[in-house]
């Protein structure tokens, strides 16, 4: 059976997809003039990547999401060559995260994550009942993100990673893996990151400054400092639209990582809570639909699409309220980055094809 258009999610994406553009080019103006001489410079090719995204997402929302389950693994391989690629010295191309495509710069590990969702909710859909073994259920999958996971690290992303592995520690709970399994492999797990940690000074100090703030306020925890600082002032109802002073150069990447401090700055309390209930809106609309729908393979692809989204949306506020290291991760439909644009478009459209043809559950 056909679920009925889902217009809650249609309204909530397209919500967040205006509202981020709006806040961008109030985040991004000064640096815009500053660094190309226009405040538009920046939104302009965020509104090209919204344009490119909004009609992808209309496109797979009426795609039949279950074909994609015929060459998942043809999609993480083509995810998985593109990110190497970007370590491949080649001048005027490549510059160790991006691909420049002229246009725009493409980040090929925001293509990784979409093609990840994919390809684990297929390869469990086909395991079935295998997925309670150690060896056929967890190895394998273990073996793929680690082998991105040794990739990514050259660029170096540890933010990405740490999305990446716990999306897949999360799938593989929901794809039936036993919890003893997936247990032994988060305690397996804690020394390969503090070592990740400890070889790199600048994540160490990344660490030590979360834990030690005062120490580091003018360095490491600087920007988190000044985070705190523009939150704040912001209070219940904010300054008002475009009267953000952190993103005039006190904020360093006010338009990037830390661009909720900004909106909590202009929009205040109220104005960052509706935000955050619309991003609580599309996560429940995720997991509603994966529960919902019969067919395995769209039930995982929910649940995935659902997962990322919580994962960058908590590490992102997370690190502008200090309440985690900072990762360098984005926030959904607002920060800036044309790839996580258009890739965070197109998850909302096939998750919009799972709920047109993934049929109910009898009873729901």
């Amino acid at each position: 059976m056909e679920l009925q258009a889902d217009r809650t999610t249609w309204l909530v994406t397209f919500a967040l997809l205006g509202i981020g553009l709006i806040m961008l080019y109030s985040a991004s103006s000064p640096f815009s003039l500053a660094h190309f001489d226009s405040d538009t410079y920046m939104i302009a090719k965020q509104a090209l990547a919204a344009v490119i995204g909004g009609v992808l997402c209309v496109f797979l929302a009426l795609f039949d999401y279950r074909r994609l389950a015929q060459f998942d693994e043809l999609l993480l391989i083509g995810g998985f060559l593109l990110t190497v690629l970007t370590l491949v010295p080649i001048s005027g191309f490549s510059d160790g995260r991006w691909l420049n495509l002229g246009v725009f710069n493409l980040q090929p590990t925001e293509l990784l994550k979409a093609a990840l969702i994919v390809y684990l909710a297929a390869a469990m859909t086909r395991k079935g009942d295998r997925m309670a073994s150690f060896s056929q259920g967890v190895v394998p999958f273990l073996i793929v993100v680690l082998l991105i996971s040794a990739v990514v690290i050259q660029q170096p992303d540890l933010g990405m990673i740490l999305v990446l592995c716990s999306l897949t520690f999360v799938m593989l709970f929901l794809g039936g893996a036993r919890v003893r399994h997936l247990g032994a492999v988060a305690a397996a797990a804690v020394p390969v990151v503090c070592a990740a940690v400890l070889i790199a000074p600048y994540r160490m100090e990344r660490v030590a400054a979360f834990f030690n703030p005062q120490a580091y306020s003018t360095s490491a925890w600087y920007q988190a400092r000044q985070s705190l600082i523009a939150v704040g002032s912001g209070g219940i109802f904010g300054r008002g639209l475009g009267a953000s002073r952190a993103k005039l150069f006190y904020l360093p990447q006010a338009h990037n990582d830390f661009v909720f401090s900004v909106i909590a700055e202009e929009l205040g309390f109220i104005g960052s809570v509706g935000l955050l209930c619309l991003f609580a809106v599309l996560i429940w609309r995720a997991f509603s639909i994966a529960a919902a729908t019969a067919d395995r393979f769209g039930q995982l692809l929910a649940y995935g699409i659902g997962v990322c989204f919580s994962l960058q949306v908590v590490l992102n506020v997370g690190v502008t309220l200090g309440l985690l290291p900072v990762t360098g991760l984005t926030l959904p439909f607002v920060s800036n980055g044309g790839s996580s644009l258009l890739v965070m478009l197109a998850l909302c459209g096939l998750l919009l094809s799972v709920s047109r043809y993934g049929g109910q559950r009898c009873g729901s």
